[in-house]
């Protein structure tokens, strides 16, 4: 028989009962807090009057995610506004539907048309409460990869659907771009992340087989595609960026693999060398990545490296927002956390009185989102269904 855990956060060294948290929407202490211990009380978001359901985003007091419906026939998009304890179903366009992203006033995702058609992106206006397609580059398919202030990028087919482009569509003006291909317009691309007006992702290479890529930075003012090239080697890849700094994988001139960054001011690209190979994400001046085992920070400008967590199993960082970085560890089983890149400090979040659970997002506040296993039904298994969940920091003494 399998152990079952509580629901119990892990603070320094020891483990303390999760107790009762600020309410929502208050002014809860920051996970940026240098004073005191910081622990994290599990609250449960519920569903959609499905039996499962998951958080994939947060920013200030929305959270955002898919759930089941009542009887489980679909699945939809939800928002969750942290301070009314509300749980609004955002609607499909056809079938099924899920919120990937929320910033600001809107929230995106994916629906699809229909039980077996194709999917499109969408957005959703939290003001008018309006669900709007945003449609394709002339093909059946968008997917949605990100989203900052007034952009939405990611990738859609083409006419006849052969071939794949990044695009960027602009909230304010309902209009998207087809970002094209460093190939032209019958190479494929995609995008991966966009910062103020500079879209990244990767693209097919003119007279080179079609696994061949580069990573790129597409200048959304000017409407010019770079090349960001290779550390030596045939391709690479461009999966997010900060500022001016892009950060991916590259083939080395021997053939290896690497994480890199680029400087798009200067045109410097650094090797991270293997510990930085797969996962790349960067905030401000930090690069947090893996071997495909476990996951570490570095500080561009200052070279200081950490590994993350304890060093067991396999860790994977899924955000990096300022100081503060969240991600599951499994070893072997999947517990959530959060830890500090200032201190290193690490924290495993609490299940809802299953085993395991995972976290996605944190706000500016240190809220994390992501979703946590309720207790059981038999004392064989380890988990009952999955709900979205928030972790909320408090500060103690």
């Amino acid at each position: 028989m399998r152990m079952r855990l509580r629901a119990w956060v892990l603070v320094g060294a020891g483990l303390l009962a999760a107790g009762a948290g600020p309410a929502y929407g208050a002014d809860t202490s920051s996970a940026d807090s240098a004073a005191g211990s910081v622990q994290y009380t599990v609250q449960d978001l519920g569903t959609l009057g499905g039996t499962r359901s998951k958080a994939t985003a947060i920013d200030g007091n929305t959270v955002v995610g898919s759930s089941q419906t009542s009887g489980n026939a679909a699945e939809h998009a939800f928002a969750y506004d942290l301070r009314r304890h509300t749980m609004t179903d955002l609607g499909t366009l056809g079938d099924s539907s899920r919120a990937t992203g929320v910033e600001g006033g809107y929230i995106v995702g994916e629906s699809d048309l229909s039980a077996h058609g194709p999917t499109h992106g969408f957005a959703y206006n939290v003001r008018t409460r309006r669900l709007l397609d945003i449609g394709t580059l002339g093909g059946s398919t968008t997917n949605v990869t990100g989203l900052g202030g007034d952009t939405v990028v990611g990738t859609s087919s083409l006419s006849g659907d052969m071939v794949t482009h990044a695009f960027a569509y602009s909230l304010s003006t309902r209009t998207m771009t087809d970002l094209g291909s460093l190939a032209g317009p019958s190479g494929n691309s995609t995008a991966a992340a966009v910062s103020g007006a500079i879209v990244v992702g990767s693209s097919s290479l003119p007279n080179t087989p079609a696994a061949t890529q580069h990573g790129f930075a597409y200048n959304l003012r000017t409407r010019t595609m770079t090349d960001l090239g290779t550390l030596g080697g045939s391709s690479s890849t461009a999966n997010d960026i900060s500022g001016s700094t892009v950060v991916g994988q590259s083939r080395t001139a021997g053939n290896g693999l690497t994480g890199y960054a680029y400087d798009l001011r200067t045109g410097i690209r650094t090797d991270l060398g293997s510990h930085f190979l797969t996962a790349q994400l960067i905030s401000g001046s930090t690069v947090v990545g893996g071997d495909g085992l476990l996951s570490s920070s570095l500080d561009l400008m200052t070279h200081a490296s950490a590994m993350i967590g304890s060093g067991r199993g396999v860790t994977e960082v899924k955000q990096i927002t300022g100081n503060v970085m969240v991600g599951d560890n499994f070893a072997p089983n999947s517990f959530a956390f959060v830890t500090r890149v200032d201190n290193s400090d690490f924290t495993y979040l609490a299940s809802l009185g299953g085993l395991n659970s995972s976290a996605t997002q944190v706000n500016s506040r240190g809220v994390v989102a992501g979703s946590a296993a309720l207790p059981p039904a038999d004392p064989f298994t380890a988990n009952g269904p999955f709900h979205a969940a928030v972790w909320v920091p408090h500060t103690v003494a």
